[in-house]
């Protein structure tokens, strides 16, 4: 039995390989999405110019501007999840697409129905996250000189500067500030972070807290705050941070 279709849901899909576009498209065509399929970052640039897309499915290797870099260039954009895809799928290439924003990784060949799961389980999570920031209820909290708008989702430094979040940067960040100076392993912010349907695992929340570290860390040191995310030794993190209302 076919899980039901996410009517609305677009996907863009950038993969230089012609016998690969078009098995994605039938398949996820077949499962109820929109599919826009691509060969190339330029063609990318296109058809995000003309139509906006709830998800894309990014290849890594592809001759002249590779994946990685496409990645890079969304990730600045923000907003739209990547789920990458690459022929080499190893640990160092899974860690380098999770570092630069991807929401999640597969290696090729994968299996069509492995993506379309993944692809219902990134998109799920946004959408709770869109319930989550619709709600009057959405606060403007402070901490340490930063001042961040969870409704807007925007994060401001001490200095009154945009700092710019990937989604899973957001998701971890808003994680630390619901439960403050309280140690939370990796499996709890696995659990706060992205829910029950994470494909998820522990290096991965090392990695994104690692991220979030650098981009908090000037505007801490500006603060007098040593680390604003502290490790605990087999145990996982501490958001050090008094958090109050703005």
């Amino acid at each position: 039995m076919l899980a039901p279709a996410m009517d609305g849901s677009r996907i863009l899909v950038v993969d230089d390989d012609g016998d690969i576009r078009a098995l994605l498209s039938d398949f996820l065509e077949q499962h109820g999405f929109a599919v826009t399929a691509v060969a190339d970052g330029a063609a990318m640039d296109r058809a995000m110019a003309a139509d906006a897309f709830d998800i894309a499915v990014l290849d890594v290797m592809m001759p002249g501007e590779d994946g990685l870099s496409i990645l890079r260039r969304l990730a600045a954009r923000g907003g739209l999840p990547v789920i990458m895809l690459s022929a080499i799928g190893s640990d160092i290439d899974r860690i380098v697409g999770l570092e630069m924003g991807a929401e999640d990784y597969l290696p090729k060949p994968c299996n069509p129905r492995e993506l379309l799961a993944r692809i219902r389980t990134v998109l799920r999570r946004h959408r709770r996250q869109e319930e989550e920031t619709a709600d009057p209820a959405a606060r403007k909290l402070r901490f340490a000189g930063w001042q961040i708008d969870m409704g807007a989702r925007l994060l401001t430094d001490p200095d009154n500067v945009v700092v710019t979040l990937t989604d899973g940067e957001f998701r971890l960040l808003r994680a630390f500030i619901e439960h403050p100076r309280r140690v939370l392993s990796r499996d709890q912010l696995l659990d706060y972070s992205a829910g029950n349907e994470t494909e998820s695992y522990d290096r991965a929340i090392d990695v994104q807290v690692s991220r979030l570290r650098r981009k908090l860390e000037r505007g801490a040191r500006r603060e007098g705050v040593d680390d604003l995310v502290r490790t605990v030794r087999n145990e996982g993190y501490m958001f050090t941070a008094e958090v109050r209302p703005a």
